[in-house]
């Protein structure tokens, strides 16, 4: 199937950083900008100098060799980990001093590349307890069991199938997590971070032990979540099909430094991204 299938033939176009967004996002604030964001463990330099602007409702992918730093800087938009330098912009809005749960509140959720769900939980609870900081009930409704405690379960609950609903999974809401498919569980995952209401969903190896079909099914939702949310959408991946499917944007990182950025198409044919996944081709002896 045709990769262009689900990435629909989007126009790059300069912001006045000179990075590039969607065209159709000319107008809005970028939902990311990072400049020069790095971390030094002991000395040693995870990532290096890593800059990138996200338009408001873009698809970008975080791709690269195994251990080029892509978690590593998925931990560093969420605050797990500080940066040592440089500056991130989530809307315009210095994130210098956030916390990891300021970050959610502000408005960037993620999934891991191991899956983390309360696994003794039901699909429901675990979906809820990403509506936890759109909870509209004081302490003492719940305690009494008021009629404003009553509404709010109500809405949650409707929230929560409606949100299942994107992945059909309605009907597993009384499952437990931790009896579900594996896919289905990377699902929920995605489910349960996009109850928080997110600006930014960052997405860690979303395909990772899914077969064809599977992934086919998740480029498709992906998607989907982009345009029924209106919101952007970072994903670290090795599945090629997956990113350059979906993907408008794509930054290549190795060694903790990007090392190209650009369209699909420009990726593919970037020498410096084929010598990082390939390595050197050795000279023919004389």
């Amino acid at each position: 199937m045709s990769e262009r299938k689900h990435r629909q033939q989007t126009q790059m176009v300069p912001y006045p950083s000179k990075s590039f967004v969607p065209e159709r996002d000319l107008g809005f604030m970028p939902v990311l900008e990072c400049s020069h964001l790095g971390i030094e463990f002991g000395g040693l330099k995870a990532v290096d100098d890593f800059s990138v602007v996200m338009g408001k409702t873009e698809i970008g992918g975080l791709i690269g060799p195994n251990g080029a730093g892509k978690t590593t800087v998925f931990n560093l938009l969420t605050k797990v980990y500080q940066p040592t330098h440089g500056t991130m912009m989530l809307e315009g809005r210095d994130m210098g001093n956030m916390t990891t749960v300021d970050v959610s509140k502000a408005g960037i959720a993620r999934t891991f590349q191991n899956i983390r769900l309360f696994n003794n939980m039901t699909v429901e609870e675990n979906v809820r307890i990403g509506l936890h900081n759109q909870i509209r009930c004081g302490m003492f409704s719940g305690i009494l069991r008021m009629p404003k405690y009553w509404k709010a379960e109500k809405e949650q609950h409707e929230k929560t199938l409606e949100l299942l609903n994107i992945f059909d999974m309605a009907g597993m809401a009384d499952e437990r997590a931790g009896s579900l498919p594996y896919g289905a569980q990377r699902r929920l995952e995605i489910v349960r971070a996009l109850a928080t209401n997110p600006k930014l969903l960052l997405l860690d190896e979303p395909a990772a032990g899914m077969n064809p079909h599977e992934t086919e099914e998740l480029m498709e939702n992906i998607t989907k979540i982009r345009d029924q949310f209106r919101i952007a959408i970072l994903l670290i991946e090795h599945d090629m099909s997956l990113v350059m499917g979906i993907c408008e944007d794509i930054c290549v990182l190795n060694f903790g430094k990007i090392i190209a950025k650009g369209t699909p198409e420009e990726i593919q044919a970037n020498p410096a991204v084929i010598e990082a996944y390939l390595g050197k081709r050795k000279e023919a002896e004389a």
